[in-house]
């Protein structure tokens, strides 16, 4: 049993809330745009942050100079990150952050590296693309999933140097496609296109659950871990 700081208090947020209670723990506070004071004073064993990608640096930061570890969820403010592996080294605290955690997205996105291995050796004549689909009220594009998704490729597919969000004619740039859509989760896919076929590997999320999930069994394991941690250290593929 834990006590649960939820810091974004939105519709994920509150099916975060929903699981955590359902699994026997204890909401230590709910942090939202109207009370983030509260943050400096609440007491908990572990925060999950889903906010907004303008609020998340600033409430991670102030969870790891109280001590409390971060688990983290909020996409689009990834180019201060440095500073939060930064902070937790220096604070010996504990940073957990995944574009998704959705279990089958994960498997997704090995999936999408072994393709990508498979396609630098054989697949010189596909172009590659990368579509995401996501809910009108997802601020940032493309999702921090498909960022995911690109650099899994940019690793294996020397030709493709940068990934770009939209679409591009330069055969070194991969383009991300980013459509917004009421009431859609989550959807991506990749796809290897030719003259000769298509080859398409495709995730949809049908609902919150999964990441909602995920992130609170992240919570459950993180709280005496210490560190900068991914779901690759949580999974142990």
């Amino acid at each position: 049993r834990m006590k649960l700081l939820l810091v974004g208090y939105g519709k994920m947020g509150k099916t975060i809330e929903r699981i955590a209670l359902e699994r026997g723990h204890e909401i230590a506070g709910r942090i939202d745009v109207d009370n983030q004071h509260e943050l400096t004073t609440v007491r908990a064993d572990v925060a999950i942050e889903f906010s907004h990608p303008d609020a998340a640096f600033t409430n991670i930061t102030r969870c790891l100079d109280r001590k409390i570890p971060v688990v983290c969820g909020t996409t689009g403010w990834l180019a201060r990150k440095p500073e939060i592996v930064s902070l937790t080294q220096k604070n010996n605290g504990s940073f957990f952050y995944a574009s998704n955690f959705s279990l089958g997205v994960n498997i997704f996105f090995k999936l999408n590296e072994h393709l990508a291995k498979m396609m630098r050796r054989f697949g010189a004549h596909y172009d590659i693309t990368i579509d995401e689909v996501h809910h009108t009220e997802k601020k940032d594009a493309p999702s921090g999933t498909a960022i995911t998704l690109a650099e899994g490729i940019l690793k294996h597919i020397d030709r493709k140097k940068s990934w770009v969000n939209d679409n591009t004619e330069n055969p070194e740039e991969l383009a991300i496609k980013s459509f917004r859509i009421d009431q859609i989760p989550g959807t991506h896919v990749v796809k290897y296109s030719s003259m000769i076929d298509d080859i398409e590997i495709k995730h949809i999320a049908h609902s919150r659950e999964g990441f909602a999930l995920g992130a609170v069994m992240v919570a459950e394991w993180i709280r005496d871990k210490k560190g900068v941690l991914t779901m690759d250290d949580f999974l142990k593929f």
